[in-house]
């Protein structure tokens, strides 16, 4: 019996030794994620856009010829999530512009008729060139996402959006005045400016995607352009390149 016990006490402190002995593995560190650092990137703030718009719903008996052009400038302020740095919201004011041209039309904006006349003038006299502007001062908002936010000068991107817009101007601008025949009868300018026909708000989405200061955009407006009644529910779209920086 002796022997058992001793036998037992033995083992014991065999055990405890060894256990003391024994060092435990060291614990790993947990790496600290290092702050992604903003400071001094390009933000997109400024943004200049040109490209080709047209009129979603336009009916045949409306002729649009020619490069007709869309003109923006937006200055946005942009602010990065803090749980995501690569993406942000991004809003501001803007101006942006479009530039319609029509072929042997007349565009009556400034007549008094229940209905905005598009006239085909083919067979008499005419001018050469027709152009509706309409401009508005816009609010945008985006939705952004840029894949390395440190240098976003030279990131992958895209943008996602809406803009509300309130019409400064509509003006039609016609020059050379000229016979059925194509014959100059006189060299001139006419301006004829009025909102009467056109929904002084639109609401438009829009979107992005481009690498660096360059990307392409596109738009559509989701209001119609004129008042109920007085021409067919026409939306202009338009396409084209961003230039953005600052």
């Amino acid at each position: 019996m002796k022997k058992v016990v001793l036998y037992a006490v033995s083992c014991l402190l065999i055990t405890s030794l060894v256990a003391q002995e024994t060092p435990e593995p060291p614990k790993k560190e947990k790496k600290k994620k290092e702050p992604i650092n903003l400071a001094g990137r390009a933000n997109d703030h400024f943004m200049l856009q040109l490209g080709y718009t047209g009129w979603s719903g336009k009916p045949d008996t409306i002729s649009t010829s020619g490069w007709s052009k869309a003109f923006n400038v937006y200055f946005m302020f942009d602010f990065p999530f803090k749980t995501n740095p690569k993406l942000s919201m991004a809003f501001g004011p803007g101006i942006s512009s479009d530039h319609i041209k029509f072929s042997k039309t007349y565009v009556g904006i400034k007549e008094t008729t229940p209905t905005l006349q598009f006239r085909n003038v083919a067979d008499t006299n005419h001018f050469n060139k027709v152009k509706l502007n309409t401009t508005y001062l816009e609010a945008p908002i985006e939705f952004r996402y840029t894949a390395n936010p440190e240098n976003s000068d030279k990131s992958f991107k895209w943008a996602i959006g809406v803009k509300v817009g309130t019409m400064i101007d509509a003006h039609t601008r016609n020059k050379d005045l000229k016979d059925k025949n194509g014959n100059t009868i006189n060299n001139y300018k006419l301006k004829e400016s009025s909102k009467r026909y056109f929904n002084s708000t639109r609401l438009s989405g829009m979107a992005r995607i481009g690498i660096g200061h360059f990307s392409l955009f596109g738009s559509y407006q989701i209001t119609s352009l004129f008042k109920e009644g007085v021409a067919a529910e026409i939306r202009p779209w338009s396409i084209g390149l961003t230039l953005s920086g600052l």
